[in-house]
């Protein structure tokens, strides 16, 4: 699965290098033997986040991408599209992607993080509720965040220096503490269905759509 991950994000066309980071001997050697680069962290990290902003801090690169390890189907093009806000902007300091939900179980499930954003695209809030509440008569539209995320480096390194906030702690979403702190997260709408193995039923269905693709670009 990690291979797959690191493979599909190495296409992405505005990423220079893609390194893999963890605080895991087993992952770490499974990604030297299949030739990523990798980094050994440190194991007491509060987030991802702060893992990627440990391995930040000694590259020199201006924008900083976290992919999820646990999306091997991960599209490079909308890794690229979360990429563009920084790369036209420099008062973008942090971007990531949000899904409309089509599912409507999905809405009210609290494992599907839901997404709100203004007028200019910065999220207004993350949370694991439905959100926004529609009236009855007015159905509103539903976006789900995808969990990938780029950072301007400047930023990423004050990060992890950030305190924790209360919305942090009750939703456990990390990115909440940008948003606590301050500071703006612009969301980019995306196609991208996004599809993190969590579970052995999770890998089931991954693997029978990477087997479908396999078998459709093969006849």
């Amino acid at each position: 699965m990690l291979q797959h991950v690191y493979e599909r994000a190495c296409q992405a066309r505005y990423l220079t290098s893609t390194i893999i980071a963890t605080d895991d001997e087993r992952i770490f050697e499974a990604a030297r033997s299949f030739g990523a680069q990798v980094r050994l962290t440190r194991s007491d990290h509060v987030s991802g986040t702060d893992r990627v902003a440990e391995v930040a801090s000694v590259e020199e690169a201006d924008i900083i991408v976290n992919i999820q390890g646990d999306e091997p189907l991960i599209d490079p093009d909308a890794i690229d599209s979360a990429i563009l806000p920084l790369e036209h902007n420099q008062e973008v300091v942090m971007a990531t992607l949000k899904k409309e939900i089509v599912a409507p179980g999905e809405v009210t499930d609290s494992n599907v993080v839901k997404v709100v954003t203004d007028r200019a695209g910065d999220a207004i809030y993350f949370s694991r509720c439905p959100i926004p509440f529609g009236r009855q008569g007015h159905p509103p539209r539903h976006f789900k965040h995808v969990g990938l995320y780029v950072y301007r480096r400047r930023f990423l390194l004050r990060y992890s220096s950030l305190p924790i906030g209360p919305l942090e702690e009750a939703e456990r979403l990390e990115q909440l503490r940008a948003i606590e702190n301050g500071y703006k997260i612009r969301v980019v709408e995306t196609e991208y269905e996004s599809l993190g193995v969590d579970t052995p039923a999770d890998l089931d269905r991954v693997t029978q759509l990477m087997e479908a693709s396999l078998s459709a670009r093969v006849r």
